[in-house]
């Protein structure tokens, strides 16, 4: 088990969110699959929740207002120091700032939801009373974040010059592949398809969540409404599987390798 230190350093991921179609489905799905307990969550967009693992925050989950057109989907949010600040950083590299900055209700954190120059996802979290996930590597909890794009050498700089990030590039093996480190620290991968990216997601920040056996784990979500997209098969990381909840949400199913 690996342990979350109270406030993580900044640049690293530090919380995954699901926007949802239904939170009742979605919570069911969860807790099957994860054994997750929910407790209630700010309000500040429409009904939320925080998913929770032996007394431990390890995702939130909040419902897709009513008549807004938003995509099912998980979204990764990466730790700063000042929310507004990280903002005007990313438009001046070429992205956007979709939503925010804004203050999350109950004093939790200041936030922006951001895209980078390929489209991808991701979130801003600054934090105040919420610090993000309380544990992680564990069964059930947050494993790795790794955003998946066309290529990695234009986004790793964009990640770099945003958050700091020293990217690696991976050696030996015939695929393209960047470690993200933050002071020699890997946190997040960046993983370029080519025109194998699929055009349903296009780039977007994948969410791991650690399992035993990712292909029991896999069954498991089929059994419970959710589909099977590829794996289980070994990676770099692990043994890891992609899956689909019964809303649509893509995520993954991770042993990493010890």
């Amino acid at each position: 088990m690996t342990e979350v230190p109270a406030r993580r350093s900044p640049g690293a991921p530090c919380w995954v969110s699901l926007l949802t179609r239904s939170l009742p489905v979605a919570q069911e799905f969860y807790s099957g699959l994860f054994g997750w307990e929910f407790q209630r969550g700010p309000m500040h967009f429409g009904p939320y929740v925080r998913a929770v693992l032996d007394g431990e925050l390890v995702a939130g989950i909040g419902e897709n207002p009513g008549g807004r057109a938003l995509p099912v989907s998980w979204t990764t949010y990466l730790s700063t120091l000042d929310a507004d600040h990280t903002a005007e950083l990313v438009r001046d590299c070429g992205g956007t700032v979709a939503v925010g900055p804004l203050d999350a209700d109950d004093e939790a954190g200041r936030m922006a939801i951001a895209m980078d120059p390929e489209g991808a996802v991701f979130g801003i979290w600054q934090p105040l009373t919420h610090l993000g996930v309380g544990v992680c590597g564990r069964p059930g909890t947050l494993g790795w974040n790794e955003l998946v794009t066309r290529e990695t050498t234009g986004l790793g700089k964009f990640y770099a010059a945003v958050f700091g990030f020293e990217p690696q590039r991976a050696d030996g093996v015939d695929v393209d592949h960047l470690t993200l480190r933050l002071q020699g620290v890997p946190v997040a991968g960046v993983r370029g398809l080519g025109r194998a990216l699929p055009r349903d997601l296009g780039a977007h920040w994948m969410t791991y969540f650690e399992v035993d056996d990712p292909d029991v784990a896999a069954r498991r979500a089929a059994e419970l409404g959710g589909r099977v997209l590829s794996g289980p098969e070994e990676s770099v990381r692990g043994r890891t599987a992609v899956v689909r909840d019964p809303e649509g949400a893509v995520f993954a199913l991770l042993r990493t390798r010890r």
